[in-house]
């Protein structure tokens, strides 16, 4: 059984950070020329990486899939991004914001990372005023904030709805900058394919080229992985039908654990599903909660127009259930609560949506305060709809969207693989089973601008690994077996396209490793999985060739990822014999229908070894919660 060292510097919570920093090894300036570092993926996490490690003086070898560093993913992200600045002089501080995160997470997460994110919070808004970033100003020219879910306190940094546009674009001014100097050496459309490890280290990467089809061999003293999530499992999600798993799966592949896979999260507010033919879900910013009010009729199959429901037949069930707050009770409880309404017949004209209605935030404060704050929200709405939500109310329902669970990293960051580093919504470390509005942006730009220039010199002072050439037997064994994958995939001649296979699998997922799972159920998803996988072989078929741009291989070896990946996760799920969080199993709640967690015996990180498809060893990271004590989270 392995060890897992999570490397947690000792001290009281608040001088962790200050003292490790102190205590690890340094690189001086001189020698850090000598040391080249990949960096895959160009997201916040990515790109701030890429940047500040460069301007350190690093060579860094920066990869997307892209055909530019700034259509990643992060750039859809909405509402805003939290830091404990305290503006609103309203009781926030670094210990509320790490109580809340660890609250919200229900004390499934790493005490020591979060409350080192919650320290660098505010050192992030800053380094991004002095970018330019366009934040939200009040009438005195303060920043301005509001409230997400999890919290009462406001704390949320936003520039309209399109914070993560904004926040993206300062780190591609800074990775530009980087790269205009020859210290930033930018790879575009090349795909991770594959990690190299020699020696037991990460030692460089095997990208696929898609203009060309090019496979090549890159090296590096260090590989980061900034890759996102894996939500797209489910097929149908919030995120880009480009964003995949492949790069930390491969890795897993090679020996990196990968933790917590069940711990997904399904957002409360997105466009309901519209027709079989499509391919994505839109989301609205959960900073419309603050708002917005989220209500069903009280009658079962309720086929009136929201205009002809008087209000004493509405049922604004978070208010109900969670008076103390309300709308904005965390993602997990709220998209629950909804699914609960359309169980019980109450959806919206009796199918699977709620409504989210500003008619008393209009009345309140006018239309144009509400246009100001959320407008292109509200006209991006009426675009995909047709629908005008000042005059009728949003409909919505939960759709799967981040994932917290990914590849295990130490307080360092790094897995424990020997210099492979994981970054932002790749990596498991600071959410525990949920996370909360607006984490997401603040844990990406903490781990690549305050986090990794300090501990991945650390790694390069200590092990002083050497760069081993691309000519090198692993190196070329690993190019040959990418190139068989590929051919393997053009070989196929079956009758069902990729996407059919994605697709049946994202409805076992959504079915039965999505919002509520059981026992037989996860037991139904695993078998159905491996026998979709078997059958994938002999029934898919990949059309085109391997030179020049071929979208449907590429799909294909990323679908070949999620038919491992989707096993692994119903497994985990399947050996939680709890409720936390995003993973509600049914037979663990209370009478009231609440997550009833088992903290005896489930007090820890799953992080799972790969020994071979359909076959993992299960690790624990134990989780020791002493500054913030375990507790029943309630926000009633």
């Amino acid at each position: 059984m392995a060890v897992l060292n999570s490397k947690v510097p000792d001290g009281h919570i608040s001088e962790k950070w200050t003292n490790h920093k102190f205590s690890i090894k340094l690189i001086n300036p001189a020698n850090k020329r000598k040391y080249d570092i990949i960096v895959v993926g160009t997201g916040l996490a990515g790109s701030s990486a890429a940047a500040s490690l460069a301007e350190l003086g690093y060579n860094v070898k920066a990869f997307t899939f892209h055909d530019s560093a700034r259509r990643a993913h992060s750039i859809a992200a909405q509402g805003g991004i939290n830091a404990a600045k305290n503006y609103q002089n309203d009781g926030d501080s670094v210990y509320r914001l790490f109580y809340d995160t660890v609250k919200g997470g229900d004390f499934r997460s790493r005490e020591a990372n979060v409350h080192r994110l919650a320290e660098v919070s505010n050192n992030i808004i800053d380094q991004c005023v002095a970018q330019g970033v366009p934040f939200a100003r009040e009438y005195g020219g303060l920043l301005d904030n509001r409230s997400f879910g999890g919290a009462q306190v406001s704390r949320t940094f936003y520039a309209r709805g399109q914070t993560g546009q904004q926040l993206l674009l300062g780190a591609y001014s800074a990775l530009n900058r980087q790269v205009g100097k020859g210290k930033v050496k930018m790879y575009t459309r090349k795909e991770m394919v594959e990690l190299v490890v020699v020696n037991g280290k990460a030692c460089g990467i095997i990208t696929r080229d898609l203009a060309t089809g090019e496979v090549e061999k890159h090296s590096a003293h260090a590989v980061i992985l900034a890759t996102g999530g894996y939500g797209n499992v489910y097929f149908l999600s919030t995120n880009a039908m480009n964003c995949n798993v492949t790069a930390a799966w491969r890795a897993h592949r090679k020996g990196a654990f990968f933790s917590n896979p069940c711990y997904t999260q399904i957002h409360p507010t997105c466009l309901p599903v519209h027709g079989e033919g499509q391919s994505k879900l839109t989301l609205m910013s959960e900073s419309l909660r603050n708002d917005g009010r989220v209500w069903v009729s009280k009658k079962k199959a309720d086929m009136r127009a929201p205009g002809d429901i008087p209000e004493d037949e509405r049922d604004y069930y978070l208010e109900r259930k969670y008076p103390s707050f309300g709308n904005l009770s965390p993602r997990d409880i709220s998209s629950r609560s909804a699914k609960e309404a359309v169980d019980d017949g109450r959806g919206v004209k009796g199918g699977e949506a709620v409504y989210l209605d500003f008619r008393d935030a209009i009345n309140r404060l006018g239309q144009p305060a509400i246009e100001e704050k959320y407008g292109n929200l509200f006209e991006m709405y009426e675009t995909i709809t047709g629908e005008n939500p000042y005059k009728v109310p949003m409909m919505i329902y939960p759709a799967p969207h981040y994932t917290m669970g990914g590849l295990w990293v130490d307080y360092n960051l790094m897995s424990n693989l020997p210099g492979l580093f994981v970054l932002g919504e790749a990596n498991f470390s600071d959410h525990g089973a949920n996370r909360l509005g607006a984490s997401a942006l603040m844990q990406g730009l903490a781990d690549g601008y305050f986090v990794i220039p300090y501990t991945i010199g650390d790694y390069l002072a200590s092990e002083k690994p050497e760069l081993i050439p691309t000519d090198h037997e692993q190196f070329v064994k690993e190019e040959s077996e990418i190139n068989d994958l590929v051919k393997r995939l053009l070989a196929t001649n079956g009758e069902h396209t990729v996407d059919e296979f994605h697709k049946k699998l994202g409805r076992i997922m959504w079915n039965k490793v999505g919002m509520a799972r059981n026992e037989a159920g996860l037991k139904e998803a695993i078998e159905e999985i491996k026998e979709m996988r078997d059958s994938f072989w002999d029934e898919v078929k990949v059309v085109g060739g391997a030179e020049g741009v071929n979208q449907t291989l590429e799909r294909a070896g990323r679908v070949v990822d999620y038919l491992e990946l989707g096993e692994l996760m119903a497994r985990d799920a399947l050996e939680r014999n709890e409720s936390c969080g995003g993973h509600f199993r049914e037979e663990y709640q209370t009478n009231e229908g609440e997550a009833l967690r088992d903290d005896q015996n489930y007090t820890h990180v799953s992080a799972w070894e790969f020994n071979d498809v359909g076959d993992w060893t299960h690790h624990k990271e134990d989780l020791n919660f002493e500054y913030v004590k375990l507790a029943t989270r309630s926000y009633k």
